[in-house]
């Protein structure tokens, strides 16, 4: 079922040679551009008609009602109620160490620099539809930006035809997390209304969450407008295994990931050729045995999955560097120390019991993570998304005197010399003030004497 690419004897960078899924967002943007400015331009008016065009849904208010929230709440089902109650306990739990706290440094006497962490003002959190429902999602987004302290938080996903609101489950999740701001707007429409803003929904700072490849083109268009978090492409699992590892667990976990998307990248790297003739025997009887068979077989038989074959771990290293896949997960002998030496990837599950889809739910972790390999440059979504550092500098006259020269020099080397004046300019003003405090000085310290003598 997977291609194998044999990598044992090459030298060569594998960079250009992995499998890797493709998506032309350049391509993307030209066809949803059309959607992004009629909202720009007609607000709310064009996201109603898109969301009719693209999910043949016909929206009155955009905004979900606070009672199909909190009926949303009350139909869950206890089962998966307590385990979005987990869920929401463990990212807390793991997301509430990652605030960062205000510092200043004094790198000078009468001089300090502090760096304060001021959250944005307000985000949008798209949780996509389509072929699943995602209300891990909004847990994944909620959770980091209420530590952060936004003090705004809207949430957009797309509206299912029977009821014209998002999935239940969507709402469910925003209720249990005290998020009232939803909206049944999906694609590239919902991302253009937290850029632009509409009546029914001011605009937002940033916008986050994963999506299909309409809204990481809007984001990537709307990109500058408000922040964003990343442009998501496929989900990829990338597993670093050894002859020590089950076949059935990394069978389950190739597919588990494949069953996402017929685009989903499902990769094993490993140097034991008795390993991939066990898993693909597994292969063959658990896709068999799965609900979505046929989308699994499409990513995993797809160009963007496959097996690479190395000499030995230290290759398979290199080689999952080089991916610097979303999530990378380390079945070997040893996988802790193995995993330590990991550069790249949006996160690491390490062993036999640390498998993907506890990321995705329950392991405290975030799951919205870097695709296409930034995650060699870049960070899976956490609190510190959510905030900005300001640096507050407060410096003396005389803190400023004791580097003046060192100012001046670097801005003439620099050809600016009006900046150094600008510092020149409060050392003459200084240095007046200066002159005054000390004549009031003086004169202040002669008067007692005048006095006595008139007294005399």
């Amino acid at each position: 079922m997977l291609d194998v690419i044999d990598l044992a004897e090459s030298t060569a960078d594998p960079r250009g040679l992995l499998p890797r899924a493709q998506m032309d967002v350049t391509a993307a943007i030209e066809k949803i551009r059309p959607v992004v400015d009629g909202v720009r331009e007609h607000g709310a008016d064009a996201v109603r008609q898109a969301t009719r065009r693209f999910d043949g849904v016909e929206l009155g208010p955009l905004r979900a009602p606070a009672a199909a929230l909190a009926a949303a709440a009350d139909a869950l089902d206890p089962a998966v109620r307590d385990a979005l109650t987990v869920s929401i306990e463990r990212a807390r739990a793991v997301h509430s160490d990652q605030r960062r706290v205000d510092v200043t440094t004094q790198p000078a006497p009468g001089g300090t620099v502090t760096e304060r962490w001021v959250p944005v003002s307000r985000v949008g959190l798209y949780v996509p539809g389509g072929l699943a429902v995602y209300p891990s999602s909004v847990v994944m987004n909620v959770v980091p930006a209420q530590i952060a302290g936004v003090a705004g938080i809207a949430v957009a996903s797309p509206p299912q035809k029977e009821t014209g609101l998002p999935h239940p489950l969507v709402l469910a999740a925003c209720a249990l997390l005290g998020v009232d701001e939803v909206y049944a707007v999906g694609g590239a429409q919902a991302i253009a209304m937290f850029g632009y803003g509409v009546d029914e929904c001011p605009a937002v700072d940033m916008v986050t969450g994963p999506g299909n490849i309409w809204v990481t083109a809007a984001k990537r268009l709307l990109r500058g407008l408000v922040g964003i978090d990343s442009e998501a492409g496929p989900t990829e699992i990338v597993i670093l295994a050894d002859e020590t590892a089950d076949p059935a667990h990394v069978a389950a976990d190739l597919i588990s990931q494949a069953e996402h998307d017929p685009l989903a990248a499902s990769v094993l790297v490993t140097p034991s050729a008795a390993l991939i003739d066990a898993v693909e025997a597994e292969l063959a009887t658990q896709v068999a045995a799965t609900k979505h068979t046929e989308r699994i077989t499409q990513a995993l038989t797809g160009p963007q999955s496959g097996v690479v074959l190395v000499r030995d771990i230290e290759q398979g290293l290199q080689v999952v560097d080089a991916y610097a896949a979303e999530h990378l997960e380390i079945q070997t002998s040893d996988a802790r120390a193995v995993a330590n030496r990991v550069r790249n990837a949006g996160a690491v599950f390490v062993g036999a019991y640390s498998p993907v889809s506890l990321g995705d739910y329950c392991a405290g972790s975030n799951h919205v993570l870097p695709t296409g390999g930034c995650a060699r440059h870049s960070s899976g979504l956490s609190v510190q998304t959510f905030l900005r550092g300001i640096h507050v500098v407060e410096y003396t006259a005389e803190a400023l005197a004791d580097v003046a020269d060192h100012v001046i020099a670097l801005a003439n080397a620099e050809d600016l010399p009006a900046h150094g004046q600008a510092v020149a300019a409060r050392e003459a003003t200084a240095s007046e003030h200066r002159g005054e405090r000390q004549r009031a000085r003086s004169g202040a310290s002669a008067e007692p004497s005048n006095r006595a003598g008139a007294r005399r």
